[in-house]
């Protein structure tokens, strides 16, 4: 292979990982674009990859385009470094995922989540007084609990409803407190709590208040983290495959290149 055609194919080969970095970008827009600013914990890190991606791309373009052997080489470490960088992040989003799941219910479509069979690492993020004040606030102000009676005008439809983790942690008691709802934002306190379950005297019909400080409010953010953290992860596996296979087509044309050029 000479040293025009290696060229030829690390210019095509950056040019489709320029392609590549577009599609992160636009995965982190769409990722923004679904999700209140309560749950992007991981939006700019996505966007943070894909323009890197997109930078170390262009490098590598203009090193063929010049046949500046400097320029290549800074990609290859580059996208080197990138693939090992989101190899460990897969790994450990792998790994902090793996713990977690819902209970379910008798009566109920949703399921209930607690916060210890979650991973330390959610646990940490998630008892520590300052993280949790800020998600605190947040969630008040997104007023996903003040919207279910506008969602679910009956009790038979409220009770049938398929409520989202944050939702079935957030808005309500857990039904092991036995508290009967009244409408889908009010529940009759006047009853006496059948669990020692902390959550049950912490919950309360204000707006402000709710389950904000319960635990099972806490465990439906780390589900919610949870299956986010799954879904990049398994995004990330489908980019390092095809990283992977760019960085060695890149590496071979760079070797075919300096082996023709020592020859002439």
């Amino acid at each position: 292979m000479g040293i025009g055609t290696s060229n030829f194919i690390i210019r095509w080969i950056n040019f489709l990982t320029m392609l590549l970095a577009i599609a992160v970008i636009i995965f982190g827009v769409w990722m923004s674009t679904h999700h209140d600013s309560c749950r992007r914990s991981l939006t700019l890190p996505v966007l943070g990859l894909g323009a890197v991606i997109f930078l170390v791309s262009i490098i590598g373009f203009l090193g063929a385009l010049k046949r500046n052997s400097i320029l290549l080489w800074i990609y290859l470490i580059m996208l080197c470094i990138i693939l090992v960088a989101i190899l460990v992040f897969t790994v450990l989003a792998f790994i902090i995922t793996n713990n977690g799941s819902g209970h379910s219910v008798p009566g109920l479509r949703y399921k209930e989540y607690q916060l210890q069979d979650y991973s330390s690492w959610f646990l940490k993020q998630l008892n520590n007084t300052k993280n949790w004040n800020r998600l605190k606030n947040c969630l008040v102000k997104t007023e996903d609990c003040n919207n279910l009676p506008k969602k679910y005008k009956t009790i038979k439809q409220y009770k049938s409803a398929k409520l989202t983790a944050i939702e079935a942690g957030c808005c309500r008691p857990p039904s092991q407190c036995g508290y009967p709802a009244v409408n889908a934002s009010y529940y009759d306190l006047s009853f006496h709590p059948i669990s020692s379950d902390k959550d049950c005297k912490l919950y309360k019909n204000s707006r402000a208040t709710k389950c904000y400080n319960c635990d099972s409010c806490k465990a439906g953010v780390a589900q919610y983290m949870k299956t986010e953290w799954r879904v990049v992860a398994i995004f990330n596996v489908i980019l390092f495959v095809v990283l992977s296979m760019i960085y060695f087509v890149g590496c071979c044309a760079r070797r075919s290149a300096a082996r023709s050029h020592s020859k002439a």
